[in-house]
């Protein structure tokens, strides 16, 4: 079973960068595409991106794309998300999840990072 811990969230200025990680333990991520999602308040979890299992191939919603980016170090067992520019309309808890090779959803939830952008 992986573990994943996010971490790297805080308060952030619209224009301003944050990076996130997603650690995971117990099992190398090297056999996992890796997703990062969010949650704002009173809205449903959301995708931001996803990377493959060797980092080659990237996907992004629209809303992040250009301004965010994934990347990861499977040496490492960690995913990162970089925040480069972030609007208010971002701020939301920050969760990464693990997908298997032949799968369609993910899983293995973190518990979540906050991230608030101010104006």
């Amino acid at each position: 079973q992986v573990q994943l811990v996010e971490s790297g969230g805080g308060l952030v200025q619209a224009g301003d960068s944050l990076r996130l990680s997603c650690a995971a333990s117990g099992r190398s991520i090297n056999t996992y595409a890796m997703g990062w999602f969010r949650q704002a308040p009173g809205k449903i979890r959301e995708f931001v991106g996803s990377i493959s299992r060797t980092g080659e191939t990237t996907f992004y919603a629209d809303s992040v794309r250009g301004r965010f980016t994934i990347s990861r170090d499977n040496a490492k067992n960690t995913a990162y998300l970089q925040m480069t520019l972030p609007k208010p309309e971002d701020t939301a808890v920050y969760l990464c999840a693990v997908r298997e090779m032949g799968q369609t959803e993910y899983g293995n939830w973190g518990q979540g990072t906050q991230v608030t952008v101010s104006s």
